[in-house]
């Protein structure tokens, strides 16, 4: 490789100590970076924008997807940046530059049926108490659209200092979500008798003057990663094969709504979006939902011997 190259990772090595499998995508990157310069007869230190992009470009058109081009960029990016303290360049030719934006996965959500049998799933193998806590917690996660930090910080009783609670006379939550964003989120009929159900047997469990309406088995607050887990054992012992996470869940309660209702508004304020640009990803799960339909129902989207 050029001794410029060489010496920059190096420094990444010795200086910035870099895991040896960045080091060695970064080197990658680099030895792509010289073999380019090299086709157009320039020195890398006669690199300047337009080199730059039709790199990038290239990388795309060969397959490359955004993250890695994208990770070619920063590594680029941080050579020119380190010859630049020494005087070498004048300016940063790949600053200014970025990836190709890539298509954002749409959320996974579970279908109606999937999401019911794990609503409505109870474990005979399990403590009882337990088994009314995580029964509860799926109802608040499919049934009102929580998120995870949503759940697992709501306390049994509304006061100045908790960060959310479920008003049974008024049927509806309180939670803080995003920004510090409170809000208030209906419970319905099912939602509702869960959590009856849990504060019943809930001081079994809880330590003396734990505010959290969930707690683990120790006692205190439970974790986003302890309801995880749990709700990974519940879903697998429900026979529910997709990974199921709690997100998944709020996901699933977006995409059921929003095919019973078609209003984007309405789920928008339900799930605590700034912007109804973040629920219109709902659409095309949505469409994906009717396509699906369609392909299995219409005799004109049949396939032809």
């Amino acid at each position: 490789m050029n001794e410029l190259a060489l010496r920059y990772l190096k420094h990444l090595q010795v200086e910035r100590r870099l895991a040896a499998r960045t080091l060695a995508l970064y080197r990658d990157a680099l030895a792509r970076l010289e073999a380019d310069a090299a086709q157009a007869t320039l020195e890398l230190t006669a690199v300047q924008m337009h080199h730059v992009r039709r790199w990038a470009a290239q990388l795309h058109a060969q397959g490359l997807g955004s993250r890695s081009i994208a990770l070619h960029l920063s590594a680029w990016r941080g050579f020119y940046r380190w010859l630049g303290r020494d005087g070498a360049v004048k300016a940063n030719p790949v600053d200014g530059v970025r990836a190709p934006k890539g298509a954002k996965p749409l959320p996974k959500a579970l279908s109606v049926d999937q999401a019911v049998v794990l609503a409505e799933h109870r474990r005979d193998d399990t403590d009882p108490v337990l088994d009314a806590r995580d029964h509860c917690i799926v109802e608040l996660l499919y049934g009102c659209g929580l998120r995870v930090a949503e759940v697992t910080g709501l306390d049994v009783r509304a006061s100045a200092t908790a960060a959310g609670w479920i008003d049974a006379q008024d049927g509806e939550a309180q939670v803080l979500g995003k920004g510090s964003k409170r809000r208030g989120v209906p419970v319905g009929r099912a939602a509702l008798q869960a959590p009856q159900a849990w504060l019943a047997v809930r001081d079994t469990l809880a330590d003396a003057g734990e505010p959290a309406l969930f707690v683990s088995r120790r006692g205190t607050r439970l974790t986003a990663s302890q309801l995880r887990g749990r709700l990974k054992t519940l879903a697998l012992s429900a026979g529910v094969n997709s990974h199921v996470h709690p997100h998944m869940l709020r996901h699933s309660f977006a995409s059921h709504l929003l095919q019973s209702s078609g209003d984007l508004r309405a789920v928008q304020e339900l799930l605590g979006h700034a912007s109804i640009a973040t629920t219109q990803v709902y659409t095309k799960l949505d469409f994906q939902h009717l396509a699906k339909v369609y392909d299995a129902a219409h005799p004109r989207a049949k396939k032809r011997s």
